[in-house]
């Protein structure tokens, strides 16, 4: 009997044990809350009513919810690669102001196409000051895989590539910009950039290609 219960006392330990490690596994992390909070606040923003007429302001609100979880420097050294290397400070500066533009404008326009689309948080990898976040996207017709890769820096978590449906869009940008250095030159590449830009605010963009 004695033995029973002591068996029974190890049986009801462990499971107290496991359920605390399942409960630690399933809470949310600094890392994806972090994500999480960014993104609920761009989704308020866009479902704002009041700022549905007022294209501006809420473009406004946009810009500045996401500016304080992307890291647009780390997204243009990886973008641009061993190039990055070859510019100088004040070249760097501008083609970061140039792609945190691009950036900006784009994904603000696909967030202002929002429908009540839900969001599932998946998975959580940490390896050091890099983690990846794994999410989809659900749509009435179909489901969207989104991965975000954060690093990070002074103790916040910062994104600084999109992998969507596997497609990764810093080396998306990497490939397009590479190759305009290649054939043309990188004074060429700023042009385009600029081009682009230009179409996306007029809202005639027609594609993700410079």
């Amino acid at each position: 009997m004695k033995r029973q219960r002591f068996y029974m006392h190890l049986v009801v330990v462990g499971l107290m044990i496991y359920l605390s490690m399942v409960t630690v596994c399933f809470a949310d992390s600094e890392i994806k809350s972090q994500l999480k909070s960014t993104i609920d606040k761009v989704i308020k923003i866009v479902k704002d009513e009041a700022m549905k007429n007022d294209h501006q302001a809420r473009r406004a609100a946009l810009r500045k919810t996401i500016d304080e979880r992307f890291n647009y420097r780390q997204m243009v050294m990886r973008s641009l690669a061993k190039n990055w290397d070859a510019r100088s400070d004040q070249e760097r500066q501008e083609f970061i102001v140039l792609f945190k533009s691009l950036l900006e404008n784009s994904y603000a326009n696909k967030l202002e196409a929002y429908r009540d689309e839900k969001i599932n948080y998946l998975d959580e990898i940490i390896k050091g000051k890099y983690a990846l976040i794994k999410t989809e996207v659900v749509r009435r017709s179909s489901t969207i895989g989104v991965d975000y890769k954060l690093i990070e820096e002074n103790g916040h978590w910062k994104v600084y590539d999109f992998v969507i449906e596997g497609v990764s869009m810093i080396r998306n940008y990497r490939s397009q910009f590479t190759k305009i250095i290649r054939k043309d030159s990188y004074e060429v590449l700023v042009q385009k950039l600029t081009n682009k830009i230009n179409q996306i605010e007029q809202g005639s963009e027609k594609s993700e290609k410079l």
